[in-house]
């Protein structure tokens, strides 16, 4: 990584009147030819499943890529998160909603930017833009930061946090990961962040806020995703997936 490069995540969101978000399908949905589509058996789940779709252009139907792959979101669950589909109409009263440090993943949908690793460079056929991890680069999860939810190289800029996740851990989680633009644009003080898709401790270990799944299966998506195809994350508990399927044009059958 060059020095003096910083990474921070852009997120288009769907601009849409409280009356249309309920029944329109997001923009960046629409726009989607590659989906990762997450379910857990409810909000408290950790446990989950991603099947990978994939269609040949928008608009088309989409079709199972892969088999299904076991995964474990957040140690708390999932809770609404900040993506690319308006909030109105899809969250009721009592559902939770993601903040910083509460153990939970986002739910929602949500963009798919930047492969990072340990490894110098990303494997042949990769085409997912690729962060080299380096002692320095960090992800800022102090509120107060104006550096909020931004995974950077400290040594370019000037440190304003109190707080930050060291992203070359020893534990091996991140050799691999994606990033996920959760409440990337416009970002919002406390609603998370520092959200990827990594490899996992083990079956039925909770993240602190993250998808995580085995490094074989995880090397597999990350081989498959590709930017032109405006990959998203689809995260969502099983009943609210039933019930925004339609309205959003999701896949019929997923378990």
């Amino acid at each position: 990584m060059k020095n003096g490069w910083i990474f921070g995540c852009v997120v288009a969101l769907c601009v849409a009147t409280p009356a249309l978000a309920e029944d329109k399908q997001p923009a960046a949905l629409h726009g989607s030819t590659q989906i990762l589509v997450v379910t857990t058996q409810d909000w408290n789940g950790v446990e989950g499943t991603l099947q990978a779709y994939e269609r040949p252009q928008a608009g088309k139907k989409w079709m199972a890529a892969g088999d299904p792959i076991p995964v474990v979101v957040g140690k708390k669950g999932l809770g609404w998160g900040a993506g690319v589909a308006a909030e109105a109409g899809r969250r009721a009263a009592n559902d939770p909603v993601k903040k910083e440090g509460d153990g939970k993943s986002p739910a929602g949908i949500f963009r798919l930017s930047t492969i990072f690793g340990y490894a110098a460079q990303e494997p042949p056929g990769w085409k997912m833009p690729y962060l080299n991890l380096t002692p320095s680069v960090e992800c800022v999860d102090d509120a107060r930061s104006k550096f909020y939810t931004r995974v950077l190289d400290r040594a370019s800029v000037a440190p304003d946090w109190n707080s930050s996740e060291q992203m070359l851990r020893p534990d091996g989680e991140y050799r691999w990961g994606l990033v996920v633009d959760h409440n990337a644009e416009p970002v919002t003080a406390g609603a998370g962040s520092c959200i990827f898709l990594h490899i996992w401790l083990g079956p039925g270990v909770g993240t602190t806020g993250c998808t995580a799944m085995a490094q074989e299966q995880l090397e597999g998506l990350l081989a498959r995703l590709d930017p032109a195809r405006n990959p998203l994350l689809v995260q969502l508990p099983r009943p609210q997936y039933k019930k925004l399927r339609r309205r959003w044009k999701l896949p019929a059958t997923h378990r």
